[in-house]
């Protein structure tokens, strides 16, 4: 042990304490999720490696920074879960791998092409604007549904010919951000007023935000079912599922976490229709 009641710092331990720290869970989703459209879009093999790759380096270090900026808040918060926090990483060696995987990510960005690089990574600067300052403000939204909304097209972009995708696929990935921050701040919203944070949510109050999640999620959902075309058995069948998830989370206790999971629910029914509806993105 060392003097400051931590254990020594060993590679092991650093790689383990900044995978924590990298947010896996939305990395991996995100990152497969782009992928996944990649290939539905028509992208080649290698253009899918490279959309992989860009996507990974930029939410990793998108991951990275939250934990390093928000280290001595979330020490105040108590989340003893944070690797930080917890001693397993030190915020420096986090906030190198931020800078290091987002020096990754400008490079491969562009090499899908120059006009779905910049779209790509001005996706990512709006997530580290959020970061350093945004999320506290009532534009903490806006970076989400950037960020979100520039993923079609950086994937159509980097097709022959650089075609822009659908407007409706756009604006639906844009609304599925927006549902994301408000699903994502809602378990955290007592915590972040206490260490004064104030973002749209904060200021909205629980209650209100629980409601408003689904108004972005099914607006997105409608959105991927008309768009493009009249809708399929399928279409309905999808429309009809988020509703009835809309519901169960809308008519659950007060204090339950349903609404969260419903609206984690409603949000893949979402994913799943933009994925069927890939081939479309150029339309």
């Amino acid at each position: 042990m060392t003097d400051t009641g931590r254990p020594p710092a060993t590679l092991a331990r650093t790689l383990g304490g900044l995978a924590r720290a990298c947010h896996p869970g939305p990395t991996v989703a995100v990152t497969a999720l782009v992928t996944a459209l990649a290939v539905v879009a028509g992208r080649d093999a290698a253009g899918c490696v490279l959309v992989a790759a860009a996507v990974l380096a930029g939410q990793l270090s998108i991951g990275w920074c939250n934990d390093a900026v928000d280290a001595r808040r979330d020490a105040t918060a108590g989340r003893a879960g944070k690797p930080i926090v917890d001693g397993t990483v030190s915020a420096r060696a986090v906030w190198i791998a931020a800078v290091v995987a987002l020096a990754c990510c400008v490079p491969l960005s562009l090499a899908s092409g120059p006009r779905a690089g910049a779209v790509h990574l001005a996706g990512v600067l709006a997530a580290w604007a959020y970061d350093f300052g945004l999320k506290g403000t009532v534009l903490s939204w806006a970076p989400y549904a950037i960020g979100f909304g520039s993923l079609p097209p950086f994937v159509t972009l980097g097709l022959p010919g650089a075609p822009w995708p659908a407007w409706w696929a756009v604006l639906a990935a844009a609304l599925l951000g927006v549902g994301a921050h408000l699903a994502n701040v809602l378990p955290d919203i007592e915590g972040d007023l206490a260490t004064g944070v104030r973002g749209l949510p904060q200021r909205l109050g629980a209650a209100t935000v629980r409601a408003l999640i689904p108004v972005p999620l099914l607006a997105a959902t409608c959105l991927l079912v008309f768009g493009h075309a009249p809708p399929g058995w399928a279409g309905w069948t999808a429309l009809a599922a988020a509703c009835a998830l809309t519901a169960t989370g809308l008519l659950a206790g007060g204090s339950s976490r349903l609404p969260f999971g419903t609206a984690i629910a409603v949000a893949g029914v979402d994913v799943t229709l933009l994925l069927a509806n890939g081939a479309s993105l150029t339309a």
